[in-house]
């Protein structure tokens, strides 16, 4: 087994998956600030998956005997359009499926089937990731505006409700 390969692919993960926490968090503040809940909240959720996609690289690493590499891949772009925030996603999600297959036959060339299988695991979740983005995708096309504004107006009644006691 070539270890060092490994670690190197691993801690390469580990930069891209803390470039995405970081995107993502921004995303859902931005999106919560606007009143747009469930947008808010998926890309909070897929943040947190990509942090349990973190922590599995770095518990590899450990276990090989690496040292692990905390510096994110990319900077933070500063997007504010719902739309192109989706866009964003999915594309960034395509690209970790594309790198993460390609990691996982540089694992089976360096016969570890281990970190392979981590990153065949992992690929699943960027799929399901990849799904849920392009369906919030779909339905800003289809509804536009109107799908955002009845985000902001659920959490109008829900906030005036509370303030009502009901």
């Amino acid at each position: 087994m070539n270890k060092a390969k490994s670690i190197e692919l691993l801690n390469k993960a580990i930069a891209e998956e803390l470039s995405a926490i970081h995107q993502y968090m921004y995303f859902h503040f931005v999106l919560d600030d606007l009143g747009y809940d469930l947008l808010a909240g998926i890309f909070k959720k897929t943040a947190i998956d990509e942090m349990l996609h973190t922590e599995k690289f770095a518990e590899r690493i450990l276990f090989l005997g690496g040292e692990i590499e905390m510096k994110p891949a990319h900077e933070v772009e500063h997007i504010r359009d719902p739309k192109k925030m989706l866009e964003w996603a999915m594309k960034s999600e395509e690209e970790a499926m594309d790198m993460y297959n390609d990691f996982a036959v540089e694992c089976t060339n360096a016969r570890d089937a281990g970190t392979k299988q981590i990153f065949e695991q992992i690929i699943a979740d960027e799929e399901r990731h990849f799904e849920g983005f392009e369906q919030e995708f779909d339905n800003l096309e289809k509804f536009g505006d109107r799908y955002l504004a009845q985000q902001a107006m659920e959490r109008s009644k829900r906030l005036g409700a509370m303030n009502q006691g009901l």
